[in-house]
């Protein structure tokens, strides 16, 4: 798709980057030459097909040319956050068995490079000079690379063999077992995605030349397959987001027609607008408040002739001055990685925005359902299944997925695969039901995967598992659904604390009012924190009024705790964690 789409689209923009205070370009045609040369020079350096190579950087155009070159040799990519932790990498380096790394900064390699020299890994790429790099695999300079094998991008393009059946990546995941999950996703899986969705945009908005903003962590499905491949699809353009501090104003200078963003980006912009609009006194948010009430009308089906007037002038005043912050000719914001609250959803519709929730996980390339114009957006829903996926409700209400776009199973994980893939259906571990419309509507999360309000995915028995390996813990549950950060329950260690409490000649009793208790507490889930990823820290943290048992239903007779039980009971102290 891509060697085509370039020979097609020549001197044409394709990637952009920010350096210097100006926006540069690098054609299709230029692109081409680096995915070609580099594709040439890892198979130079030995890689054979079916080889995985790891790919640590942060989003920019060196992102996407080495994304394809590893396809274009052949090769299996294997994209991770560049939050990780050298435990995080060395974990992935371990079960993925990465022949080579290819990592962007020396500020990256920096967690990177223990993991490395410890792997079966024979050389790494840096993208920028990494300094300092050493240990048994050879460094290559990026630069350096590319100008030593002048590929032909033709004889590249025409020696592909790979198949729509072909492995083309291993996206890690986080599994509720603890340890991240390879999603073996092939390259039919992300066609199939891109395709369904590029239908969506030709017959829903009409195709043009469409432009993207790339601001999601490419390592993440979404963007991967959304804000990559996607606009390869459409031969569209893709710039580079500096950051979430130069968020606006990249948008603002992008112009982007289309942007895949998660749900906690819009709750973000929607607190700036209101606040925007309120500082600009009564009028503005008399007209906002009008807008939010006709919106309301609109999306449960009681339009009225007698509010023409007021969305005339709302559509010159209000409307013309919010759409501009995105650019001006935004055709659609598509919402994914976590559920989107319909309020937030709500508001962007009445600021004359067309938002799309969608719905999927990265073992299904990663988008299921997305809703689209053409068959009625409802808040509450996430659309209708893509072309060519087959979405059916089973008894216990679980949402099961089938079509090209389900990946082949979990790398080097036959246990796993076969608990998600029974007779070519995934079991994707949500609930949910069809409306009158044939849309989805996801009711509950069968599954404990925590996912965050930035659609991060959060694995609570990896964390809990870790607080309790200190000696301090007992026992622990994890929060944070549709939240920014995780909140914890503890329960100390009975033992622990009456040891403590001897060594203070105190009591047990009213311990948690003790400064120097708590901190000690806080010391153990920091001591975990630090072998944490940034996503999966505990900030702060109550103490269980008593411990997790059977007796008191907090835990199954196999002795797993009752998340919906223990959730209810400590709700208001949990929530309050999130105050202040």
């Amino acid at each position: 798709m891509f060697f085509a789409r370039a020979a097609e689209k020549g001197n044409a923009p394709f990637l952009w980057h920010k350096s210097g205070g100006a926006w540069h370009s690098q054609s299709w045609a230029e692109v081409a030459q680096q995915v070609a040369s580099l594709a040439a020079a890892l198979k130079a350096q030995g890689l054979k097909p079916g080889d995985p190579v790891m790919l640590v950087s942060e989003n920019r155009p060196e992102f996407c040319v080495a994304d394809l070159a590893v396809m274009a040799a052949g090769c299996i990519t294997v994209p991770t956050y560049t939050t990780n932790t050298t435990r995080d990498h060395q974990h992935i380096l371990t079960d993925s068995g990465a022949r080579a790394v290819i990592v962007s900064t020396a500020k990256l390699a920096q967690a990177l490079m223990p993991a490395v020299v410890r792997s079966q890994a024979s050389f790494i790429i840096g993208m920028e000079p990494l300094r300092g790099a050493q240990g048994t695999c050879a460094c290559h300079l990026w630069s350096d690379l590319l100008a030593a094998y002048p590929a032909d991008v033709d004889a590249i393009a025409a020696a592909q063999t790979a198949t729509r059946n072909d492995q083309a990546c291993i996206i890690y995941t986080s599994g509720t077992g603890g340890a991240p999950r390879g999603v073996m996703q092939h390259h039919g899986a992300i066609l199939a995605n891109v395709e369904g969705a590029g239908t969506i945009v030709a017959e829903d908005f009409g195709w043009g030349e469409e432009v993207f903003l790339s601001f999601l962590p490419l390592s993440h499905a979404y963007e991967h397959s959304g804000g990559q491949f996607l606009p390869m699809l459409l031969g569209g353009q893709i710039y580079y987001a500096e950051g979430l501090e130069k968020l606006a104003s990249n948008i603002e200078e992008a112009r982007p027609t289309i942007m895949v963003v998660v749900p906690r980006l819009f709750e973000v912009l929607r607190t700036r607008i209101l606040k925007s609009i309120e500082k600009q006194g009564k009028f503005p948010t008399y007209l906002l408040a009008q807008a939010l009430r006709i919106a309301s009308k609109e999306q449960g089906g009681k339009t009225s002739v007698l509010d023409l007037p007021m969305k005339l002038l709302l559509s010159r005043t209000l409307v013309p001055k919010i759409r501009a912050r995105f650019g001006g000719r935004l055709k659609a914001l598509v919402s994914g990685g976590a559920p989107l609250n319909p309020d937030v959803g709500l508001f962007f519709h009445a600021m004359g925005l067309t938002l799309l929730q969608g719905y999927g996980q990265t073992e299904a390339g990663p988008v299921v359902s997305c809703n689209r114009p053409a068959a009625g957006i409802a808040m509450d829903t996430v659309g209708p299944p893509l072309d060519g996926v087959e979405v059916r409700i089973a008894e216990d209400g679980e949402i099961l997925v089938r079509g090209e776009l389900v990946m082949h199973g979990y790398w080097r994980n036959p246990a796993e695969t076969e608990k998600a893939l029974k007779d070519g259906w995934l079991h994707t571990g949500d609930i949910g039901e069809f409306d009158a419309k044939g849309r989805i509507r996801i009711t509950d999360r069968k599954k404990d995967l925590i996912v965050n309000d930035k659609g991060d995915n959060v694995s609570p028995q990896k964390v809990e598992g870790m607080l309790t390996l200190q000696s301090e813990i007992g026992q622990a549950m994890v929060h944070g659904d549709r939240r920014p950060y995780l909140v914890g329950l503890v329960v100390p260690d009975a033992e622990w604390t009456r040891e403590w409490a001897a060594a203070q000649e105190g009591v047990i009793e009213g311990l948690e009012a003790n400064p120097a208790y708590m901190a000690a507490l806080r010391a153990a889930v920091d001591r975990v924190n630090d072998d944490l990823s940034v996503i999966e820290r505990v900030r702060r943290f109550i103490l269980a009024d008593e411990p997790f048992g059977i007796d008191n239903e907090e835990m199954t007779p196999s002795m797993k705790i009752r998340r919906h039980v223990i959730r209810k009971r400590y709700a208001d102290r949990l929530d309050g964690l999130y105050k202040g």
